[in-house]
């Protein structure tokens, strides 16, 4: 994300327009390459940690899918549109970075589960990389 001195409120919504939203970015975006993220968006989840500020404006709209034991994801009932990732513990929501209405604002921050990717693609540039394990440990120490 541009850096700021205040962090700002940063509006979105889906592809049909049925939920809209409001968040405040912590970081910039990241990749998820696990299977799952692959599987629930049709490619990479690119996705900002918007901690739990996210605010929806037809809370309705918006359907769950209870994922894992640990988180859930969250999509348009309308179009179908992916949106959330949610942490069940609370603290994070990785906001879908497409979904925002201003998706060039945010810095390319991290790359996660870097150990599924599929060979078939790479993103050019250094940021941070990390395994499913890095990230599974990072959330089991409570970081």
């Amino acid at each position: 994300m541009t850096e700021t001195t205040t962090p700002q409120r940063l509006s979105g919504r889906c592809l049909c327009g049925a939920v809209a939203f409001t968040a405040v970015p912590k970081h910039g975006m990241h990749a998820c390459h696990c299977e799952s993220c692959r599987r629930w968006t049709g490619g990479v989840y690119l996705g900002v940690d918007c901690g739990d500020s996210v605010e929806v404006a037809t809370p309705g709209a918006v359907a769950t899918y209870e994922s894992s034991d640990w988180a859930s994801r969250s999509f348009c009932r309308t179009c179908g549109s992916t949106l959330f990732w949610t942490l069940k513990a609370g603290g994070m929501t990785a906001v879908s970075l497409q979904a925002f209405d201003d998706p060039s604002v945010f810095a390319f921050d991290s790359e996660i589960f870097i150990d599924s990717k599929p060979g078939n693609y790479d993103f050019a540039g250094d940021r941070v990389r990390m395994t499913g394990a890095e990230v599974l440990a990072q959330f089991a120490g409570g970081d």
